[in-house]
């Protein structure tokens, strides 16, 4: 089955891109000494999930304006040269992953494939109105490899990745602040070989927007965004591990771990689910999140967990909009939380959050923002 888009891939100059119209406060953002902060890609309305191929093109989901981004350094300076708009016209596609040169994409209700993505942006077809427009030869269709995810707009927003089997999970947010619900809603799943069985692997999740696997254990975390409604400080968000599959995360019945639902646990043990592997804090809006795997970072960042907190949108005293760090021990334990970036919340004044992270082959970190429309690139020198 296959729905069929016009492709025709815009690319524009360098400097449309490393020059939005409004100023960000760069210098406001705190990071670690020698660390550094730039702007890889800006005018991206709404960038939320981030992946890349194996040379370092990025690709970007842009949920609300229903595009898709390819984006590329060409010379090597840290600014993205070149973008290709690889789709429009799409339903919330919030989530992008890539595998054996294909990209797949996540509507609210559908999972698509582009095949062959990266031979072709190189395929340049002749100027119009000033800027190079790319073909991408043979893909003039969008696959539509499983059409019958939950349609609810509500938490409607999935993320998507590549275990390192090889499989595609998903996560299944719930249309709720807090209710109950039938799989696959509420679950972080899983794709057959043919696209056309899909399995809970983790249940009782609230609604998680970022999950990525140890590099070394290959072990599933996640983070998971606690319900509203209960009060400024509880509950937390939470980061969860999940070593294997069948695991059930609490909700609706219980939340980080400890606290029962009001309305649907007071029957509930909470000891019976499995607790989280740390607690965030409340209404942190915990999202995209990534083992670092790079060279370019000092050894001390080795395999530590960085975690994009969104930030609050209904606490008293608003909170996160930061980038925090989490180091584990050989047991997977988690056993320190440190601020590696934040500033995006100055003086009481929101004017960026932090979405997704990405860590590029050179070793720097890439941050999308989806309130600022620009992705970050944060990287180390003395």
């Amino acid at each position: 089955m296959y729905y069929f888009y016009i492709l025709l891939l815009t690319v524009f100059s360098t400097a449309c891109i490393a020059g939005s119209g409004k100023s960000l406060p760069l210098e406001s953002i705190q990071l670690p000494p020698n660390f550094h902060i730039m702007v890889f890609a800006d005018k991206i309305d709404n960038a939320r999930s981030l992946t890349r191929d194996e040379r370092g093109r990025v690709f970007v989901g842009s949920q609300t304006t229903g595009n898709i981004y390819a984006l590329e350094d060409i010379d090597k300076d840290g600014k993205a040269d070149k973008r290709w708009r690889i789709a429009s016209d799409l339903y919330m596609p919030n989530g992008v992953a890539w595998h054996k040169n294909d990209l797949y994409i996540a509507e609210n209700s559908r999972l698509l494939r582009v095949k062959n993505v990266s031979q072709a942006l190189h395929k340049e077809v002749g100027m119009m109105g000033g800027s190079i427009r790319y073909h991408i030869p043979n893909t003039e269709e969008i696959e539509i490899l499983y059409d019958r995810l939950p349609n609810k707009r509500h938490h409607g927003w999935r993320y998507i990745g590549f275990s390192p089997q090889g499989q595609l999970f998903i996560s299944l947010g719930v249309p709720c602040n807090v209710c109950r619900t039938r799989d696959p809603v509420g679950t972080i799943s899983y794709f057959d070989s043919s696209f056309q069985l899909l399995t809970p692997f983790a249940k009782g999740v609230r609604n998680s927007v970022g999950f990525t696997w140890h590099p070394q254990h290959h072990t599933l975390w996640f983070t998971d965004n606690g319900r509203d409604m209960l009060g400024d400080d509880i509950p937390s968000d939470e980061l969860n591990h999940a070593p294997k599959s069948g695991l059930h995360f609490g909700f609706p019945y219980c939340h980080e771990g400890t606290v029962p639902d009001p309305n649907y646990g007071r029957q509930k043990n909470c000891k019976k689910f499995t607790a989280p592997a740390h607690k965030l804090g409340a209404h942190v809006a915990s999202l995209g999140l990534r083992f670092y795997t790079g060279s370019q970072f000092p050894k001390a960042y080795q395999h530590k967990l960085f975690i994009a907190e969104h930030g609050s949108w209904n606490r008293t005293e608003p909170t996160g909009y930061r980038i925090v760090a989490l180091t584990l021990n050989k047991q997977q334990q988690v056993i320190k939380e440190e601020i590696f970036a934040t500033g995006w919340l100055d003086n009481g004044q929101v004017w960026g959050r932090p979405v997704d992270l990405l860590v590029m082959p050179d070793g720097a970190l890439l941050v999308s923002d989806d309130y600022a429309g620009v992705i970050y690139r944060i990287f180390y020198k003395k």
